[in-house]
């Protein structure tokens, strides 16, 4: 088939799916073409199944704010009509599915035919999508898609009590590629370039924005440390770094945690890694929990939104209420407490992830776009 695929290209997790899926889909042959702003993070390679059409916008001393969304809809016109696309996958409600939608009705105006399939990933739905300025365009758009998709029940659920969906949303998780965590481990892990032999390691990777709680990953990993010798590694960029930083200095641990920005090398990181830190407020996956996971790490997260559907409490990690550091410190700690326990976590951890593996998961996103035709045949 021919696809577009439509995404923020940056380092966060609707972003890192998108092109996954992207770049899997051309493996096994299938003409992928990825729309944005910029070419994403982790579109490694282009080739004759892999393609990138930059949307360009142009300077215009009328608007304070670039219109994304027309520049958008009109490239989309383009990249369908030059290639002969066949299904548009939009990652994201806001601005893609509208522009989307938009782009069909150009297109039927030429007298092509397009389908597009909207996956939802969270923030789009549960923080903006549902502000009253986003609301009546989010819920029209997703209507007016051929699928749509979500990357949890829990996200499913929150997007029916928030929209009047007319649509029956499709629950895909997100997947990984397995194989990719397992080559990481096969190679030299030189873990001692981070810690000493006797010291765990934590991490936590995010976009360091409030709904992350990073203030609390800091004050887990205090109480712990104070029990266990330990370092913490903080992978990511966003707005609540400083905070994280001046938070860790005032606690004087400032020699045992360190800030490491964005990283195209997060299997790498999570070689080192011993237990993943996630306290979000709310998350509707948790893909960065189940990156952690296939490579041989503990989570402990919240209880909130998808999680439960990805860590499970006693066997691959711990769950906590919102805000709960020192239940979420005791349960690390409890993990941490010998390489026994450790060592369990760390497996069950991995063979939980098999689920998730891009070989289960790839076969349905193919359904879905094949399905999209048989629809209209029958």
């Amino acid at each position: 088939m021919k696809i577009g695929i439509v995404c923020y290209p940056t380092f966060g997790g609707s972003g890192v799916v998108a092109t996954e899926l992207g770049m899997a889909l051309a493996d096994k042959g299938h003409e992928v073409h990825f729309i944005t702003y910029n070419q994403p993070v982790r579109l490694d390679f282009i080739s004759h199944h892999l393609h990138f059409h930059q949307v360009l916008l142009e300077e215009y001393p009328l608007f304070q704010y670039q219109p994304y969304e027309l520049a958008l809809s009109s490239k989309m016109v383009e990249v369908v009509e030059k290639y002969e696309l066949e299904v548009l996958h939009v990652h994201y409600a806001i601005p893609h599915a509208y522009a989307a939608y938009m782009a069909k009705q150009m297109l039927k105006e030429k007298g092509l035919s397009v389908k597009v399939v909207t996956t939802l990933h969270g923030t789009d739905i549960t923080l903006v999508g549902s502000h009253p300025t986003y609301k009546t365009a989010v819920e029209f758009s997703i209507n007016n898609s051929d699928v749509v998709t979500s990357v949890s029940n829990d996200l499913k659920k929150t997007t029916n009590r928030l929209f009047n969906i007319k649509k029956d949303i499709k629950v895909i998780y997100n997947f990984i590629d397995v194989d990719k965590y397992d080559k990481a481990h096969q190679q030299k892990c030189n873990r001692i370039a981070i810690a000493k032999p006797h010291e765990r390691i934590l991490t936590h990777i995010s976009n360091f924005r409030p709904v992350k709680r990073v203030d609390d990953v800091i004050k887990i990993f205090y109480k712990v440390h104070k029990d266990i010798p330990s370092k913490l590694l903080m992978i990511g960029e966003g707005p609540d770094r400083a905070k994280a930083e001046n938070l860790v200095n005032r606690l004087k641990i400032s020699d045992d945690v360190l800030f490491l920005g964005n990283s195209s090398e997060v299997t790498k990181v999570l070689c080192y890694t011993d237990i993943f830190l996630l306290p979000s407020q709310t998350e509707s996956f948790g893909l960065a929990a189940l990156e952690a996971m296939a490579a041989k790490t503990a989570v402990i997260s919240t209880n909130t939104g998808g999680l439960p559907e990805v860590n499970i409490q006693g066997v691959t990690g711990y769950l906590s209420d919102l805000g709960d550091v020192e239940d979420m410190a005791k349960n690390a700690i409890s993990i941490l407490k010998d390489d026994e326990t450790l060592e369990t976590f760390k497996q069950n951890a991995r063979e939980h992830t098999k689920r998730f593996s891009l070989e289960n998961i790839l076969p349905v996103y193919e359904e879905i776009y094949k399905s999209c035709y048989k629809s209209e045949v029958e």
